[in-house]
């Protein structure tokens, strides 16, 4: 089975290269579409014009009517961060673009909740494996899945001085650190043994998916 996926960002396409076979099985075939940011779900499901700033949602309309229209494209799977939207709302209106197209391809919908780091904070086993100093104090504090600031706990734990440290390098800094997360910790994930509800939804379902 070949699983077409597309993720809001460059630092999430990294930890899924790593991650989709330890889900998926090593016989299956991938490919991954990284974006620049989540972007919006265009008005009347048209796309703009500009195609170039590489939105998640902004492109979905167009992606999902083209593999539409395209027997054998594979199976989509859609993952970006529920940030702090409302889940229910947020997978209705994304199956509202599934459902608009015609023919309709074979696609699905991952939230992570708050952001793709609580995937990771899901396996504080790996986080202390990738990181052996990590601050198993900052660690205690987080209830998976919490609307809480998921990244900037994650840097408190790893990053020294923190998240304020690594804001004060900027915004592109943030999106390296959390690039160099994605490539350390992912290796070390066990996806069947992870405390994250929204990353254990998507690992029961591609179970599912992929038989």
């Amino acid at each position: 089975m070949h699983f077409e996926i597309l993720i809001e960002d460059q630092s999430g396409g990294k930890a899924m290269e790593i991650l989709i076979p330890k889900l998926l099985g090593d016989q299956t075939t991938f490919k991954i579409r990284s974006y620049k940011g989540i972007g919006h779900i265009p008005k009347g499901l048209k796309p703009g014009s500009d195609v170039k700033k590489r939105k998640l949602l902004s492109d979905l309309p167009r992606v999902l009517q083209g593999h539409g229209k395209v027997s054998n494209s594979g199976t989509i799977l859609v993952i970006c961060d529920l940030d702090n939207g409302n889940k229910e709302q947020f997978l209705s209106e994304l199956q509202h673009v599934l459902d608009a197209c015609n023919p309709k391809p074979k696609a699905f919908f991952f939230l992570a909740v708050e952001e793709f780091e609580a995937w990771y904070l899901g396996d504080i086993n790996a986080i202390h494996k990738a990181y052996p100093h990590a601050k198993t104090s900052v660690l205690n504090r987080y209830t998976n899945d919490s609307i809480c600031g998921t990244w900037e706990l994650l840097a408190d734990a790893v990053y020294k001085g923190g998240h304020k440290a690594l804001l004060k390098r900027g915004g592109q800094a943030v999106g390296e650190q959390k690039a160099v997360w994605a490539t350390t910790i992912s290796p070390y994930m066990n996806v069947a043994d992870n405390k994250s509800p929204s990353f254990n939804d998507m690992y029961t379902k591609l179970q599912t998916i992929n038989q």
